[in-house]
């Protein structure tokens, strides 16, 4: 396969701008000599004559002339390349790849995006998936997914090398009652007041073990009379009157008329979510501007949790 040598190239057209061999080296900084030299090497490498001898100057062949047409498509391909690596440098290009649980879709992910639109420059392409901490995880060793959230309870290890961990926010928890529940309207409620209640939460995973804990944390271990894992199914459930649950501030857009939110005293529980990373890239530009947006919207949504508070 001819070889096209790029520097070589531009020599050629800095001559076919210039017109002279002299006025082609004080345009690049060369000697005539080099620059002569580097032509004919270019020529040899192509296979055909680029210069030819018109009196005491030279001038592009044909070949010459065929060779730049094409040169100048490659010259602008490099220039289109070297402005999105620009832009990939600052962070303004690139895919982002997210793995995200299910709440944290609506009230982290998706005002990030927004925010990352509404900053006035170009922005990395996010792509998300939805995932529970398990799989996010495999994706993310995988690289199926570059940055991935969590709870902090699943995340792995400080001692797992493989992620780099960092804090976004603590998610309270408050407690939904039906309407019509005798403790709707206490103004001092405490989780442990509802020890004897009928509890509504998953039956494995994640919102069970928060459950779980935050009510033995309490003094008591919750009777769980029904089983889900959808904000909706528990709600409905709560609404009805068939038991009460915990609810994470995040997921509160899920709330029913029917269902009063009440923010628990003292003993208030909190989820705390957290982003992991690859080890190491975390300073990639396109991650850091996506985990600079979370930051940001994680930021506003605990300044929001504590005036509510």
């Amino acid at each position: 396969m001819t070889e096209w040598d790029i520097k070589k190239l531009r020599i050629l057209r800095v001559l076919s701008e210039r017109g002279t061999v002299t006025a082609t080296a004080e345009a690049l900084l060369m000697t005539p000599s080099a620059v002569s030299q580097q032509l004919s090497n270019l020529g040899r490498q192509l296979g055909v004559p680029l210069l030819e001898a018109q009196g005491r100057r030279v001038r592009l062949t044909d070949a010459a002339h065929l060779v730049l047409r094409h040169a100048e498509a490659v010259f602008a391909q490099l220039e289109r390349a070297e402005a999105e690596l620009t832009g990939y440098l600052r962070g303004e290009a690139g895919e982002v790849r997210v793995g995200a649980f299910s709440t944290a879709v609506p009230a982290l992910v998706v005002p990030a995006v927004q925010l990352l639109r509404a900053d006035g420059r170009p922005g990395p392409d996010v792509r998300v998936r939805e995932a529970e901490a398990g799989e996010a995880y495999e994706l993310l060793a995988a690289g199926d997914v570059d940055l991935a959230l969590s709870l902090a309870a699943h995340a792995p290890t400080a001692r797992d090398t493989r992620f780099a961990l960092l804090p976004l926010l603590a998610d309270p928890l408050d407690v939904a009652l039906p309407v019509g529940h005798r403790l709707a309207g206490d103004p001092g409620l405490q989780l442990a007041d509802l020890a004897a209640e009928p509890w509504i939460f998953g039956g494995s995973g994640p919102w069970s073990e928060i459950t779980t804990a935050a009510c033995e944390a309490a003094g008591f271990v919750p009777e769980q009379a029904h089983s889900a894992s959808g904000w909706t199914a528990i709600l409905a459930m709560v609404e009805a009157g068939m038991g009460v649950a915990l609810i994470p501030r995040m997921a509160s857009a899920e709330r029913r008329k029917g269902v009063v939110l009440r923010v628990l005293g003292a003993d208030l529980p909190r989820r705390h979510v957290v982003a992991a990373v690859r080890q190491g890239a975390e300073g990639g530009p396109a991650v850091a501007r996506v985990l600079a947006a979370l930051k940001q919207v994680s930021a506003a949504r605990g300044n929001s949790f504590s005036s509510a508070e």
